[in-house]
């Protein structure tokens, strides 16, 4: 088995990888229906033939670009397990400055209605709401597919009487009664004609209608901010996840509209402007 992951980790590195030993390890373990640390426990074991055809497949396929996320059907995100699909973006860890955004402004809050918009994976109203005990969520997606897979990831994290699932474009499922404390969203942000520039395991294999954001990337941006003001609560809280040069431009956008009293933005622990914050008149 130590050869075996030897041998893999150099063909991942020479394919591209950025994490080779770590892939390696996550599809061996997910082949052989392991946790990792079975793999160091029985490091000098022969490999079975069937796990062997598995890894293989695993690893051709990773070679070819696909993400190990979709290879294995899960992703972590703020220390929880996710199910993924082709139909929902991988959950990154730049997202988890929208949560850490989140549950520092709701912690004075009480059972705040908060929605989440481009839910995907349901990741983010499942972090938000594991560690706000009492904030109730609508999560919504304008996939199916995608909001089949946050239904499940909902129920996995028992979050089904606090997280509820809707299908619809932006703010248009919420119903004439909704008046939220907070939005947050994760929107398509990246500019029309950087797509073809993205890595081929992004570009190739994840749901364009998640990242996407239109000729300068904040087409959805300007969508969702302007339903927002309709629909949140004075003082209510939006919270969008930008991309690393477009805090100043969405800053300017809104800093004199009198729909909004302030315009913020939060840096990622790399200090990168990474969450816009609008707080509504």
């Amino acid at each position: 088995m130590g050869r075996l992951i030897a041998w893999t980790t150099d063909y991942l590195r020479r394919n591209g990888s950025e994490s080779p030993r770590l892939e390696t390890e996550i599809l061996l373990a997910h082949a052989l229906g392991w946790p990792r640390v079975k793999l160091y426990m029985n490091i000098n074991e022969e490999v079975g033939a069937s796990g062997r055809t598995e890894f293989r497949n695993l690893v051709r396929k990773r070679s070819e670009g696909v993400p190990v996320a979709y290879l294995v059907g899960h992703k972590e995100f703020y220390s929880l397990d996710f199910e993924v699909s082709p139909a929902v973006l991988i959950p990154r860890s730049d997202t988890e400055t929208l949560v850490m955004t989140f549950l520092e402004m709701a912690k004075p809050l009480t059972d705040p209605l908060c929605v989440d918009v481009g839910t995907g994976s349901g990741c983010v109203p499942v972090a938000c709401a594991m560690h706000h005990p009492t904030a109730r969520f609508v999560a919504i997606d304008i996939s199916e597919p995608a909001a089949e897979v946050a239904r499940r990831n909902v129920a996995k994290h028992g979050l089904a009487d606090r997280v509820e699932v809707r299908v619809g474009n932006l703010l248009e499922p919420l119903k004439p009664g909704d008046s939220p404390d907070f939005i947050l969203s994760n929107p398509p942000y990246i500019p029309s004609s950087d797509i073809p520039k993205l890595e081929r395991n992004v570009r190739d294999y994840e749901p364009h209608s998640a990242l996407d954001g239109g000729p300068d990337g904040l087409e959805i941006v300007r969508q969702l901010v302007d339903q927002a003001a309709m629909k949140l609560k004075s003082g209510g809280i939006i919270l969008i996840e930008i991309g690393f040069d477009q805090g100043e431009a969405v800053r300017s956008l809104y800093s004199q509209d009198p729909n909004w009293k302030s315009v913020d933005l939060r840096k990622d622990l790399a200090g990168i402007p990474r969450v816009v914050v609008l707080t509504r008149s």
